[in-house]
């Protein structure tokens, strides 16, 4: 799945946030719903920054299939200097990053709502390359 993501709502306003947060990404989910997966994106502080992820993605509704949970885990890089105390357990760039969404798929497309820790939310679009 390619996916993307054009701007972040953040839950407090900064001075220096970027005026453009956006994300493009990759995604490979195995029939058993665990996951791999690589986003870039420009950071809330104009920094571009990766997260490196695995995860597993839950179908909670038997009435209604297309809805889904999703939880990802993995490494994210990119919060530096001045920003690196932005990111819990960051060390010269690198910190963890858990990133719950929840999502609605239908056809090849999905949208899901990304929850970014304490910082803000990333409503995504994703395409299935692969059926």
């Amino acid at each position: 799945m390619i996916q993307a993501s054009p701007d972040v709502i953040h839950f407090h306003s900064d001075a220096a946030h970027a005026s453009w947060s956006w994300m493009v990404g990759l995604e490979w989910q195995r029939p058993s719903n665990w996951l791999l997966g690589f986003s870039y994106f420009n950071n809330s502080f104009n920094q571009k920054s990766q997260y490196y992820y695995g995860g597993y993605v839950w179908n909670p509704s038997d009435r209604d299939p297309n809805w889904y949970v999703k939880l990802t885990g993995g490494l994210l890089y990119g919060y530096k200097e001045p920003y690196e105390d932005k990111v819990s357990f960051n060390h010269n760039g690198y910190a963890p990053g858990i990133v719950p969404a929840l999502g609605y798929k239908w056809e090849r497309w999905s949208m899901q709502l990304n929850v970014l820790g304490n910082a803000g939310l990333m409503i995504s679009v994703g395409y299935d390359l692969i059926r």
